[in-house]
């Protein structure tokens, strides 16, 4: 309440009411027992760390758009750490497999809402990353059909929805 305190850093007041601006913990500073002066609220955010992706760095990504040459990726982790900004991937054709470049399909490697984990191998132009899944491990993580139901890997290049057992390609990561 403004009658009692004043807004420090990380905060704002609204129709006399004091609220956080960040996510953080709470802190009151100031003396408390003088009447002259109020005690300051303030908001420190939390020391979490922030993932920005480098070269070489594994992330897990939501496919959003596809063309015939390139997916591009929400990337939503870099490792283990989720993203706290939106970051942009792309996976050109070129980058999905190691041999066999020239045979690719985009429609058979990747479809929109695929969950995908690949490695940043290039900063890329202003806008996005530049990512791969040349690695066994790296591909698609989780799909869902056109039905709906979530799919499982049977080969390294196809998922199966275990419902309507209907079998569609995909780029699939070696599961661990």
């Amino acid at each position: 309440v403004e009658q009692e305190y004043e807004a420090g850093t990380g905060t704002y007041v609204r129709n006399g009411v004091i609220y956080s601006s960040i996510l953080g913990t709470k802190t009151i500073s100031g003396d408390e027992g003088s009447d002259d002066a109020k005690a300051t609220v303030s908001v420190e955010r939390s020391n979490t760390k922030f993932a920005i992706p480098v070269i070489g760095s594994e992330i897990l990504g939501r496919v959003v758009r596809m063309n015939p040459r390139a997916a591009s990726v929400a990337i939503m982790m870099v490792g283990s750490t989720p993203c706290q900004e939106d970051f942009q991937g792309v996976v050109r054709v070129q980058d999905i497999r190691a041999t066999e470049k020239d045979l690719v399909q985009m429609i058979e490697s990747f479809r929109p809402g695929d969950i995908i984990r690949a490695e940043v191998i290039s900063l890329g132009d202003q806008r996005s990353y530049y990512l791969a899944t040349v690695k066994n491990e790296h591909g698609v993580v989780f799909a869902q059909s056109t039905d709906g139901n979530s799919m499982v890997p049977i080969s390294w290049e196809e998922m199966q929805d275990p419902k309507t057992l209907v079998v569609e390609k995909r780029k699939c990561a070696k599961t661990f």
